[in-house]
């Protein structure tokens, strides 16, 4: 099937990122936001975010799902807590079962636990994707080489968005991996917090790799409990994107763990922020899912104590600190 239009769902900065990307090789983008005022300012301006950065010809804004009907592909990139609505929208207009749908969405549904694209398949019998891998949506609007990985159980549906999709920039492999590309994009967002929060505390260089590093032992622990598998865990869409999360002065989760941990209330963070920080929902839900599959997330428990039980940072970072020494091999072990 040749793609000769696409939709993304999705008009933040990661998806009007995409929209970049994905427009420049001339085929027909519609871009919906659901708000219809910014929308106008889009078309009128062609400015979107990142800021800066000018939406190309192919590119058409839109707040009308209907315009996404006719695409092939249908990107999702809403913030993870109206995936769920905004699926229910789209589906109540009888897309067509050809297009293919790819997630791009880096969360877990609270209460439920389930994965973005396992949402999606209970609105719609289409083939579904994901997408993640160290992708600060500033840096792949201005063309700056990456890397992600997209993981399809369909390996031919994988292979046909890889060719579809990449370009001399913006490099995609293949997975079959669905769970374990989807659950590495949504679980790190949690270790960028408390990077952050070690930031603000100015712990040093040291202590920020020593947290991440067990930090990626406890996202395999989980991960792989939830359906991924190990190996992917350790690719672009575990380590890889771990480490850029948790590093760069782009990321809105490390941004937020660095403002706990000089002393902001998060409630105060939350409401000065433009952009969701994916990390904030994401903790209370692997939180949750960490208690029904009895799996030791130390560092998840004091980033969600930070979070949702006003605990202080230093006081959490500290209970870490004092924890009962184990061989790292130890799988309990922070």
């Amino acid at each position: 099937m040749t793609i000769d239009k696409i939709g993304i769902i999705g008009a933040g900065s990661w998806g009007t990122a995409l929209s970049a990307l994905l427009g420049e090789s001339g085929v027909p983008v519609a871009l919906w936001g659901h708000d219809a005022r910014r929308i106008e300012e889009m078309k009128s301006s062609r400015v979107a975010l990142p800021p800066g950065v000018r939406l190309c010809e192919a590119v058409t804004p839109t707040a009308s799902l209907r315009d996404l009907l006719d695409a092939k592909l249908i990107l999702f990139v809403t913030p993870s807590s109206a995936a769920r609505e905004v699926a229910g929208a789209l589906s109540a207009l009888n897309p067509p079962k050809t297009a293919i749908f790819l997630s791009c969405i880096k969360g877990i549904e609270q209460g439920s636990g389930l994965r973005m694209s396992e949402i999606l398949s209970e609105f719609f019998p289409n083939p579904v994707a994901v997408l993640s891998g160290p992708n600060l949506a500033a840096e792949v609007a201005r063309k700056m080489p990456t890397a992600a990985v997209l993981a399809a159980r369909d390996r031919s549906v994988a292979e046909h968005l890889q060719t579809s999709c990449s370009s001399k920039y913006f490099r995609i492999y293949t997975s079959d991996d669905v769970a374990g590309v989807e659950l590495g994009g949504a679980l790190k967002n949690i270790f960028a917090i408390s990077a952050g929060v070690s930031d603000g505390l100015g712990l040093g260089d040291n202590s920020k790799a020593a947290l991440l590093t067990r930090g990626l032992a406890e996202l395999i622990r989980l991960g792989v409990a939830l359906g991924g598998r190990r190996e992917t865990f350790q690719g672009l869409s575990g380590i890889g994107d771990l480490m850029v999360t948790c590093f760069s002065r782009h990321s809105r989760n490390r941004g937020v763990g660095e403002r706990l941990g000089r002393g902001e209330p998060i409630a105060e963070i939350v409401e000065s922020m433009k952009m969701v920080a994916e990390g904030v929902p994401t903790t209370r839900s692997a939180y949750e899912c960490a208690r029904k599959l009895n799996i030791g997330t130390p560092i998840i428990d004091q980033v969600y104590a930070v979070l949702y039980e006003d605990k202080s940072p230093r006081a959490a970072m500290m209970e870490l600190l004092s924890r009962d020494p184990r061989p790292e091999e130890d799988t309990r072990a922070l």
